[in-house]
């Protein structure tokens, strides 16, 4: 847990300064350095103004500086101290401004007094600064000087793919977003840990699935990778799970697929239930990230989030108090390890079928005694002889553990065994 908490951490720490947006060169820096941890990494990108589905992809945005000033000079609110000080996408401007003329242009959020607001405008010009509240209330009255050096002109979006051929054709789907600025649960723990499980995925011997993994601006980076992949994602994503808020140590939580009940939902669900103490199970009606595109009915992926705390669900979400303080390497191991045992879940759950009709006799095997006996069966034999009466080639292994109550890896334990002596095999059904 250390060695893997502790680099998903110094990722997320080296790249928190970044200036990240839906497009705009701290996507790219932040592409460049997940490539130098995945060399599989394709960066690709799509030209802006490119209409996808009901949507179109914006111009690109870079802003290279931008405070507020007062009279003499210094510099009140300032970018470069913190890039969350700017509303993102805000157009280029130099003004002078009285503070009521200021006001209008200003956010903060009197609940929280000292936290910076993260707010953005992507699809409408417009400026603006965001401030603390008790930094905002503090303001004298006077001139103000207020420069934004920014552009928004045509260019490109740039989005990340890693895919990871298995055995089989048919995907799992991992996607993260990298399209917000100093945000640290809400923004980093998703690509670091999304990061750590391409690692361990590489090493992984005999895959049985293919793995497709986004790195990809949040809403519109979704619809433009599905609109380049919709119609293979649908005849081959049998799982799909979205990586955001998985940093924390407060606790975990569910976001399910449109409908449920898919085998993303039946995996996600059992890990929770065996792995954690507790978790906060969510509706869909509560989405709020890429499951939005992914699920949505003409799509609809079957695709769901495990999280630690969910987005919009700790104070500190889309303000400068969700910090590198808000995650560590315990709170990002535990969203790596929920995930991974999820894939883990997931390349073991066969369908098997018996080959011989009526109960093997296991005292030839030397699976049981041959001395009879009144007391219970011993409770490896009725484990044995439990999972064996589901193995009908309909039931995966997932549903034979929940039926019969049996640990999941002991029934791939017993799976293994059993196919070693003939006693099952494998089905496609």
């Amino acid at each position: 847990m250390d060695r893997i908490g502790e680099n998903m951490y110094s990722w997320a720490k080296d790249l928190f300064p970044i200036n990240r947006s839906i497009t705009g060169p701290g996507v790219r820096e932040t592409l460049d350095y997940l490539s130098r941890l995945i060399p599989d990494l394709r960066i690709l990108s799509i030209p802006t103004g490119t209409k996808v589905f009901d949507w179109v992809v914006p111009d690109e945005w870079s802003v290279r500086d931008a405070y507020i000033a007062d009279e003499k000079g210094e510099r009140i609110i300032d970018f470069k101290k913190n890039n969350l000080h700017l509303v993102g996408y805000s157009e280029a401007i130099d003004i002078w401004l009285e503070l009521d003329e200021l006001e209008p242009f200003l956010y903060s959020i009197p609940t929280q007094p000292d936290a910076i607001p993260y707010i953005t405008s992507y699809y409408k010009k417009r400026w603006g600064f965001c401030i603390s509240h008790n930094e905002r209330q503090a303001l004298p009255v006077g001139r103000y000087h207020v420069f934004i050096d920014s552009d928004l002109k045509p260019g490109v979006l740039n989005y990340g793919e890693v895919v990871l051929p298995g055995h089989e054709s048919n995907e799992v789907l991992l996607s993260t977003y990298i399209c917000h600025p100093s945000l640290a649960n809400n923004e980093l723990s998703g690509p670091v840990v999304t990061t750590a499980l391409v690692q361990w995925l590489k090493g992984l011997k005999n895959r049985r699935y293919t793995y497709r993994i986004c790195f990809i601006p949040e809403t519109i980076g979704s619809l433009v990778y599905l609109s380049c992949n919709a119609k293979h994602m649908k005849e081959k994503t049998i799982a799909g799970f979205i990586l955001t808020c998985v940093g924390d140590n407060r606790t975990y939580s569910l976001m399910p697929s449109r409908k449920g009940g898919t085998l993303a939902d039946r995996v996600a669900n059992y890990v929770l239930d065996t792995e954690v103490k507790e978790y906060v199970q969510y509706s869909f009606l509560d989405r709020g990230s890429d499951e939005r595109q992914y699920c949505s009915p003409l799509i609809d992926l079957p695709v769901v989030s495990v999280m630690r705390t969910k987005y919009g669900k700790y104070p500190e979400y889309h303000t400068s108090l969700d910090n590198m303080e808000l995650i560590s390497p315990e709170g990002l191991f535990g969203g790596f390890s929920v995930n991974q045992k999820c894939i883990i879940v997931l390349e073991h759950n066969y369908k098997y079928i018996v080959t011989l009709i009526g109960e093997p006799k296991m005292d030839k095997r030397g699976l049981r005694s041959s001395l009879g006996a009144t007391k219970k069966l011993d409770k490896s034999v009725k484990e044995m002889m439990d999972f064996y009466m589901y193995c009908d080639g309909e039931t995966d292994l997932l549903q034979i553990s929940q039926i019969t109550g049996i640990n999941f890896f002991r029934c791939a334990e017993i799976a293994d065994n059993f196919s070693e002596m003939g006693l099952v095999e494998r089905t496609g059904r």
